[in-house]
């Protein structure tokens, strides 16, 4: 626990505005370039990964699209760390320079009939850059954003780092879908590919040079480096903070970047309806995320909109995807998916302020990444590898609905049990200065 809190003097409007803007641009940027990846899966196997097989290319591209996630919690642990011992404005320009440094490589790394062998490895380190990168930023924004504003508006301002993943998705789907478009299949095969990558590459500069503007804060008291030490003093926070992924990991997975690939491949509609599902997807987190958080800050406690939330989309996963599978119009299944995501992926500003607030400041950016990125790794990553092999298993196209269901069952269950301060300002968190 820290020792000592130390009131400091509030930020003016135009530095809470810059910090907010740095932050936000960054976090959408690293979110951006980070699942752009998969929309060139495909080619980045037949250059990079070459075989006689195109499937085993294709499997190792989205291995290497894998080996990102398995870096996220390690990319939380020590940016976290050094976000919460030397300032958060430091972790957040870590991150920003990993991920830039991994797009901007992918970007310009040329291909196996170039370089060879080396290709797939600086593919991988890349993708290595980027994982640790997206597993690091989402503490220090998080913390960043929260301890910018009065206990009254934590929600509505951490909301906007879930939002501005919204816009990041509705941005990768349009720029991936626009380029598939606008380009011949030879003319995106040979270059085309990497036009997404480079419009990502060049947001980072701009990203970086607003964090350099950042306020920076006085560095948190130093804690040793190291999740064994965080499990032991806040045990129930982390297991129970990791188990309340599980719906919203497994919902944004399954209804944002699954969804495409299930209309068209499991209930065969047309493929231009994968391009709208992404893309409206991303504007309604945009927009709900922060109108949701707004509501949850006038409430007793953080966990109330949460539960109601989570709740209502137990009790419709099931028609919704019952009506998918079985005749809804093109149009309705657009509004039922759209209504779904609205519904279920709407948590990111409560869930986060009820985690971080259970942590003192100079854990709260390692323990709210830690259990964000080993909650994505578990539950989220390879949820819709999962759903593809029950599917092909099972024959039964209702399998999304009940692996969210139980997701949610899990999130329910985790989320009661997680500790919550009885009133308003109990906790260290929320006497906590300023620290960005």
């Amino acid at each position: 626990m820290q020792t000592a809190v130390h009131k400091a003097a509030q930020p003016s409007r135009a530095e809470l505005m810059r910090t907010v803007t740095a932050i936000i641009i960054g976090n959408a940027f690293v979110a951006y370039d980070f699942t752009v990846y998969s929309f060139s899966a495909v080619i980045i196997g037949d250059l990079f990964f070459p075989s006689s097989n195109p499937a085993s290319s294709l499997l190792l591209s989205l291995a290497t699209f894998g080996a990102g996630f398995v870096m996220r919690p390690l990319g939380a642990l020590m940016i976290g760390h050094i976000a919460d011992s030397r300032g958060r404005k430091a972790g957040l320009a870590v991150s920003l320079a990993l991920m830039t440094l991994g797009t901007w490589l992918i970007a310009c790394l040329p291909g196996y009939a170039s370089i060879g062998p080396a290709a797939p490895a600086l593919m991988v380190l890349a993708r290595l850059m980027q994982g640790l990168a997206a597993g690091g930023e989402i503490g220090p924004a998080s913390a960043s954003l929260m301890e910018t504003v009065p206990y009254r508006n934590r929600c509505f301002m951490v909301s906007w780092r879930g939002a501005s993943q919204g816009a990041a998705a509705f941005a990768a789907a349009l720029v991936g879908a626009s380029t598939t478009a606008l380009l011949s299949p030879a003319a995106m095969h040979d270059w085309g590919w990497r036009i997404p990558f480079v419009l990502g590459g060049l947001i980072g500069p701009v990203g970086w040079y607003l964090r350099r503007r950042m306020q920076a804060s006085a560095p948190q008291q130093r804690a040793r480096l190291g999740p064994m030490r965080m499990f032991a003093a806040h045990p129930r926070a982390i297991v129970c903070g990791l188990l309340m992924m599980a719906a919203p990991s497994v919902g944004i997975y399954l209804t944002v970047f699954y969804m495409p690939a299930y209309l068209v491949r499991t209930l065969h509609r047309p493929a231009a309806i994968s391009l709208l599902t992404a893309c409206l997807s991303g504007l309604v987190i945009l927009v709900v995320t922060p109108l949701v958080a707004r509501a949850a800050d006038r409430c007793a406690s953080r966990k109330t909109l949460q539960y109601v939330a989570l709740v209502a989309s137990l009790a419709v996963a099931w028609p919704a995807f019952r009506a998918l599978a079985h005749g809804a119009g093109d149009v309705a299944a657009l509004v039922i998916i759209t209504a779904y995501v609205a519904l279920a992926v709407n948590n990111a500003g409560p869930s986060s302020v009820l985690v971080m607030e259970a942590f003192p400041a100079h854990r709260r950016a390692a323990g709210l990444g830690v259990i964000y990125s080993f909650g994505v790794v578990l539950f989220g990553g390879f949820s819709p590898l999962f759903v593809t092999w029950l599917i092909s298993r099972t024959g039964d196209p209702m399998m999304p609905a009940w692996y969210l269901m139980a997701a949610t069952l899990l999130t329910l269950a985790a989320l009661r049990a997680f500790p919550e301060p009885e009133a308003r300002g109990a906790c260290v968190a929320c006497a906590s200065p300023p620290a960005v």
